[in-house]
This record gives C-alpha cells, structure tokens and sequence, in this order.
C-alpha cells in the first residue's frame, strides 16, 4: 500500500512540472487564496517558512496540537517531495494542484457500486398496505422486545397479584368497616413495596449472568434499566401507601364513633387517637417519615442532571465571567459542589442500607397486625439482605486476600489515568468485562467499575480511567505524585513503573480490586463477525476484546504450527482451544474527539497490525476535530497525511499503522457495508461511550436486520 501511494504522489509530481500549472478556485482552498495568505510577497514561491506558518494555522483549525508542535518537521517533508532540487522554495501554484486533489472528492468505485446493488437486491420489499405495515411494526417490535416485555410482564403480574391478595384480606377485616376502601389501598400498595424493595437488594444478577445460561431469556444488559422501573414502583407503592393512611385512614381513625371504634381498640388501644401528633410520635410515624425522606434524597441526587453535574454545568454557561477576570464561586454553585457528581450520589445511594432496616422495624409495628406471622415485610427482604451482606463481604475479602501490586502508571495530557497491576494467582476474566477498584488514598470507601482493558491472556490488569468525576480527578492527582516528569523530546505523558529487584522503585498509593463482574461486551464470543465501536474512552472494553482475538489468533497459528506445548492455549483464556474459538472476523470503529485520544491504545493497535497478518480485525479510527475528508479545511491535513503514510507508513494524526479518517462516520454507510459483505450471519452490535449515538446505532441494527438477511444484534454498555 505505501508504495502504490508513493507511485500516486510521484505520477502528481511529475504532472506538475511537465505541464502549465492550474490555479484552483479559491473556494477549493481554505479560507482564502494561498497567494494572499502564504505567499506575501507574490512571486509565486514558498518559502519553508511560510510552509510551516501554514500548516500551524491549519492544524489550530483542526485541534490538532500535536501537529501543530512538529510543523516545522513536516515542513521539511512537503519542502522535500516538492523541491527534490533543495532550491529553498516550492511553487505554491504546484501546492495549489496538489491540495485541489486532496479537497477533491473520492469518485464512486466499483464498490460503492457494489453496495448499492446489494441493497437493491437483497432489501426486502414492503406491502404498502396499512395492515400489513402495522403487522411488520408490531412484529418487529416483538423481535427486538421479548426478552424485556416478558420479564415486565412476569413483574407487572406479580404486583397485581399481591396488591389483589392484600386488597381482598383487608377487606374481609374490621379494619375495613371503620377506614374503608382505603386501607386496602394502603395495604395492597405496601405489599408490592415490600416486594420491590426485595427486588432492589438481591445481589444474585452477577452471578446468573456469567455462572447460567439465563442471558438467552434474560435482558441482563438492562440490569439499570430494571433497577430504575423498580424505583418507579417503589416511590409509586410509598406515594399510595402513605397517601391513602395520611389524607383518608387517619381521619377516619380520628373521627369514627364509639360504636365502630370498638372495631379498633385491640390495635390502637382503649382511647381514641385525638389528633395526628398521636400516629407521627409513634415508631410507626417516626420510621415512616424518616424513610421517605431518605428515599427522597437518594432519588432525587441519583438523577442525571446532579449525579452528571448537568445543573452545575449549566448554571456555570449562565454566569460565566468576563474574559480577563476570575469569577468567584456563588452560594448556589457551592452548594451545587456538594450536592452533585459522583460522590454526592454514591453516598446518598448506601441511605438505603438505613431504610432497610427502618423498613424492618416499620414491618415489625404494624398499626393492624399483632400476629408475628403476619408480619411479613422480614420474609421479603431477609434472603435479599444476606445475599448482599454476603456480596460486600465476599468483596472485602477477595480483596484483603488478592496481593495487588501496581506495575505501572501513565498519565496522558486528555486527563486519562491507565493503571497496570500485576494479576492476582486465580483471577480470571472475559474480554469485556469490569472490575471494582478502590483507593485507600483517595477514599477508603468507594469501589468504582472499570472496564479491563488488558486481554485474558496479558500477565498484568489495566484500567484506563478518565477525569469525569470528583473521585476519577482525585485518582489522576494522588498517582501523578508518583510519576516522572517527561523527557526532553519524549511525549508529554507522566510515567511511573515498578521494576524488580530496583531500590528506588516509586511509593504506588495501595489499591484493591474485586471481580470481575459480567458486562453485555463479554457475550462477544457468541458471534462470528463483530462490530466494535467506542467513543472516545468507551473504547477501553472494546480493546481488551480485540487483544484477546488477537491472543487467538496467533494461538490458532501455532497450532496449526504443530506447537502443542510451550503455551497458554486461547491466549491464555485457560479453558477452551484457539481451535473453538468462534469469532472469524472483527470490525473495530474507534472514534475520538482529539488527537491526543488516541495515544492511549496506540501500542495496542500497532500491537494487532503485527499479529493479524489475514486482515481478521479491520481497525477504523475517526478524529471528529478534524473537518471532513473533501472539506477545505483539512485539505492541507489530508496531503500531510498522505505524504506521511506513503513515507514512513504510520498515520499522522493517530500515530499507528492504521490510516485515520475525519470527522464522524458514517454509521447506515458502515452497517450497509458489513450487511454486504456478511450475508446470511449473524453480528454483533457492541458498543460504549456517550449515550447520544446509540438510538441511531440501534434503528440501523434494526433496519437491516428487518430488511436484508443479515442479522445485527445490539449491545450497549452501561457507560
């Protein structure tokens, strides 16, 4: 490939000094005329100088800094393909020829052409009958929905249950000829409380998920999703079983007869409750409210717009200061300092370990029942709590156990932290999956889910953790103490690594892991053909995927090889031959938002290029700073780029083998390709990073997978 781009560039070359140069268009260029930005003294040539000031200017318009640093080194490039006669000048007129091609845009080739005969052929045809779309929409709305309407389902009909079971006790009771239909109400509604708060605590999804083969039936990649409903259904249970006593049981309490209170006086005693204070002192009332609250302030601080700091955000856009002074922080954005991020949240989540037990001795002081049998709200919640307690205890130990040495720390400029640790004897995991980390140094506390990035078959973990959050900021401060300052002329990264046998190995702050836990990226190996796409740090589990199928694939080779000893089979997986290895193909989309992004799994990626001598892993990487291949504004980029290439082989923007493209995919061109080339099989669909692509990512999965023969299954990471 670098040389037919060698041949391209030399045929270019030789155009242009063999015949009348062509002056382009102006609105071919950036901005304006090279002439009257480069070139100011108008004789038609260009000095390195001027090459350099160019490509500065460029590089600033596209968030390319690293390129910006080193425009004088590829000054010298352009200046020598250019001035193969070191004359000192390059005649902008041949510049101007040679940007015109990289502003051009790429004509459509025989498979393009290809793709849109596929389309053509293998769409399949609608009715356009009404019926018949209404029947299409409803089907494949089951298709993509089953798993999840029947688990809704089989939950829906459960409360129901229960809150009929409840309703109908309580109306055969005398409770029910003084307060009515609503302490059935009241009661139905607790009943399904009691039962959703069971939900909440059960510990057990982990386990099913990579112990079971329920995932086929199951949707555990909506384990948030079901967490929220069940939420919804608490605040729902709490607002109509407090209702229901507060605005019609009580006050009929209060108001009743001698003759109907009589009904009343084995539970609420021989004198009439006179007024409210009488039920709000009592334990009942006390634990009640205090639930409530506490529910409240864990719901309300687990939302987006504080847990994601989005208040915060915007009330800073709102009152930013004037250039040139320092804005001091106001009481609310104090106050919001307090109250939102990550912290706020974790906090305020680990409440519901106090309303757990206020539920319990709310249960045992039931108002209507004295019979301990009957006090059903322990049964609920006793498995659920132990097999949490057991959870948390089983993390502490594993962790206290484990001997977690950190091996080496490199911190990039994007704010990003990668953590290499030595693997604990017995720690196995998938590709795909997360594990809980904590810092003593930072809070003794908190455990905080990381994907790993490092394959099954590397003899050390690694996590790459960015700056998001108050505990992420904190991670990056204490573990950048530790590192070296860079070199002169080395990259702008901080380093720190332990070698053995060394004195003056750095102080690491003491971690400690727990896992791994399951993840939908995990469930890769069920699939032939994969496409991976990660956005920005999204890409962390989607590398440790691709490593592992590298791992494989030089494993298949040496077995095929005849080396049946020597090494650890699969990559190091420990429990299956490369031989039976599913996955035969693997399409990796790896989209930044800078330039530097991309520096923290350059190793990775040229590691793959090496290893994958077959084309098994196709590796697409997007800078999205950059204007778009055929836009102005990075035609001078474009031609750098290519010069690179064709020169040295390695990309100029990403750093690796692999030749980046500008600005976001294309993601209907991207599915229709791999539709083209995959007929008849099933792929899939993973990805991580922000959530704003994935309803598009999702209705293209569906699309094609309604409309042609090849299947796309979905997966999102919870990010």
């Amino acid at each position: 490939m670098t040389s037919q781009v060698q041949i391209k560039f030399r045929s270019i070359l030789k155009n242009l000094t063999s015949h009348p140069p062509v002056v382009c268009a102006s609105n071919n260029l950036p901005d304006a005329s090279l002439k009257m930005r480069v070139d100011k003294d108008a004789d038609g040539r260009i000095s390195k100088e001027e090459v350099t000031e160019m490509i500065s200017v460029s590089a600033s318009a596209n968030k390319l800094f690293n390129i910006k640093k080193q425009a004088g080194e590829y000054a010298a490039l352009i200046m020598e393909e250019l001035d193969p006669n070191s004359s000192g000048y390059i005649m902008i007129d041949h510049l101007e020829m040679l940007l015109s091609h990289a502003t051009a845009k790429p004509k459509r080739g025989d498979r393009t052409k290809e793709l849109s005969q596929f389309l053509s052929q293998k769409l399949r045809t609608t009715n356009d009958h009404v019926v018949l779309k209404i029947y299409e929409v409803i089907k494949y709305f089951v298709l993509d929905n089953w798993q999840r309407a029947w688990v809704l389902e089989v939950w829906l009909g459960i409360m129901a249950d229960l809150f009929a079971y409840k309703y109908v006790q309580y109306k055969n009771r005398a409770a029910y000829e003084v307060m009515g239909v609503c302490v059935c109400l009241a009661k139905g509604a607790a009943e399904t409380l009691k039962f959703n708060m069971a939900l909440r605590a059960c510990a057990a999804q982990v386990w099913l998920r990579n112990k079971t083969r329920l995932g086929i039936v199951v949707p555990f990649d909506d384990n948030i999703g079901f967490h929220q409903i069940i939420a919804v259904g608490i605040a729902i249970g709490v607002g109509i079983h407090g209702m229901a006593h507060l605005t019609c049981d009580f006050p009929r309490l209060l108001h009743a007869d001698n003759e109907k209170y009589k009904l009343m006086e084995p539970f609420f005693g021989k004198d009439q409750p006179p007024n409210y204070w009488w039920f709000v002192k009592g334990v009942e009332g006390i634990t009640g409210i205090v639930m409530v609250v506490l529910m409240v302030i864990a719901f309300t601080l687990a939302g987006p717009w504080l847990r994601l700091r989005k208040v915060r955000k915007a009330e800073n856009s709102k009152a930013n200061a004037p250039k040139g002074q320092t804005k001091k922080k106001g009481i609310l954005e104090k106050i919001l300092d307090k109250l939102t991020g990550f912290n706020a949240f974790w906090y305020s989540h680990h409440l519901f370990v106090i309303v757990y037990a206020l539920l319990i001795v709310h249960g045992i002081k039931l108002y209507l029942t004295h019979d301990w049998y009957k006090k059903t709200t322990w049964m609920y919640v006793a498995v659920p709590i132990i097999l949490y307690s057991c959870e948390r205890f089983i993390r502490a130990f594993r962790s206290s156990i484990k001997d977690v040495k950190t091996k080496k720390v490199v911190v990039y400029p994007e704010d990003v932290l990668a953590l290499h640790v030595f693997k604990p004897r017995g720690f196995k995991y998938k590709s795909g999956q997360y594990m809980f980390v904590n810092c003593a140094a930072v809070s003794p506390f908190e455990w905080h889910p990381f994907s790993i990035t490092s394959a099954p078959g590397d003899d050390y973990l690694s996590v790459h953790i960015r700056s998001l959050g108050d505990w992420t900021a904190k991670i990056k401060e204490v573990f950048s103490k530790v590192c070296q300052s860079p070199q002169m002329g080395k990259s702008g990264v901080l380093r720190a690594e332990f070698v053995p046998g060394e004195s003056n190995n750095p102080n690491f702050p003491k971690l400690l892991i727990d896992g791994p836990y399951g993840a939908p990226a995990q469930d890769y190996r069920n699939y032939q053909v994969v496409l991976l796409i990660g956005l920005g740090i999204g890409a962390t589990p989607m590398i440790s995927i691709v490593k592992d199928i590298a791992n494989n694939i030089k494993a298949k080779e040496e077995e095929e090889n005849g080396i049946e000893n020597g090494f650890r089979t699969a990559g190091g997986t420990g429990h299956n031959n490369a031989s039976n290895f599913k996955t035969r193909k693997a399409y990796l989309y790896r989209v930044a938002s800078s330039q530097s992004s991309f520096d923290w799994f350059n190793g990775v990626i040229d590691e793959i290029t090496n290893v994958d001598k077959n084309g098994v892993i196709e590796v697409d990487n997007y800078c999205t700073s950059v204007y778009e291949e055929g836009n102005a504004q990075s035609a001078l980029i474009s031609l750098l780029q290519s010069l690179n290439y064709a020169k040295h082989g390695i990309d100029l923007v990403a750093g690796t083998r692999v030749k980046s493209h500008f600005g976001r995919p294309d993601w209907r061109q991207v599915y229709k390709s791999i539709a083209a080339k995959h007929q008849d099989s099933e792929i899939g669909v993973f990805y991580c990073g922000v959530p704003n692509p994935v309803e598009e990512l999702k209705q293209h999965a569906a699309d094609f997978s309604h409309k042609t023969t090849t299947k796309f299954d979905f997966h999102k990471e919870n990010f």
